[in-house]
């Protein structure tokens, strides 16, 4: 008899448990959006990443898992991690391709990009990643916001990749190889024809043009 009745015990804990661990597991979406936003907005953002990536982790489809997607990205970018931030924005563009915050994404995947970019004398790989990214946006969102303000970060980044090539043409001719730094010039007159070394590259063209025809 005893038996019985710690048997109907314990399947009554069983089933009463679950309904309290389904409860449990709503409040706890909340709790966890909470928690992150909270960390997010007092700029604790490693704490916000917690809090999101446990979220994602625990309730994919959760109402709140697209934004704990985003603000985790945010989150990466404000940390300055900028591969890791990229990573997450273009998880979500891939995920979610519709989404109104897509403009955004494609903005911050830019300036994680110029973020990164380098002095003339560098690589300028981060440069050129930005600039196509910038110029993605501005295709295919004309008239967002976003784009709007991608058209200040286009002009820059053209200016770093200009004065890079005239950086290296520059070398060339000091060099005395004259073809190698006239493709140089050739390609800011070509590419950047806006850009403030524009005029030099110019005139370093036609001194280059002028050695290679003695030849």
């Amino acid at each position: 008899m005893k038996r019985a009745v710690l048997t109907l015990f314990m399947i009554s804990f069983f089933f009463s448990g679950c309904a309290w661990f389904q409860t449990k597991a709503e409040e706890s979406a909340d709790e966890l959006i909470r928690e992150g936003m909270t960390a997010f907005e007092n700029q604790k953002f490693a704490k916000a990443i917690e809090s999101f990536e446990k979220l994602k982790d625990w309730y994919p489809f959760s109402k709140f898992a697209i934004l704990a997607e985003l603000k985790t990205s945010d989150a990466h970018y404000h940390l300055r991690e900028y591969e890791e931030a990229v990573f997450a924005y273009k998880a979500f563009e891939t995920l979610h391709p519709r989404n109104e915050a897509v403009p955004y994404v494609i903005y911050q995947i830019g300036r994680c990009h110029f973020e990164q970019i380098d002095t003339v004398d560098r690589d300028q790989t981060s440069a050129q990643k930005s600039l196509d990214t910038f110029m993605r946006l501005v295709r295919q969102f004309p008239e967002d916001e976003h784009a709007a303000k991608s058209r200040d970060f286009i002009g820059k980044c053209k200016k770093n990749l200009a004065e890079h090539e005239f950086y290296v043409g520059l070398f060339y001719y000091k060099s005395k190889r004259y073809k190698a730094a006239l493709n140089r010039f050739q390609t800011i007159l070509s590419n950047y024809p806006d850009v403030s070394v524009h005029q030099d590259a110019q005139r370093y063209a036609g001194l280059c043009e002028e050695v290679l025809a003695k030849r």
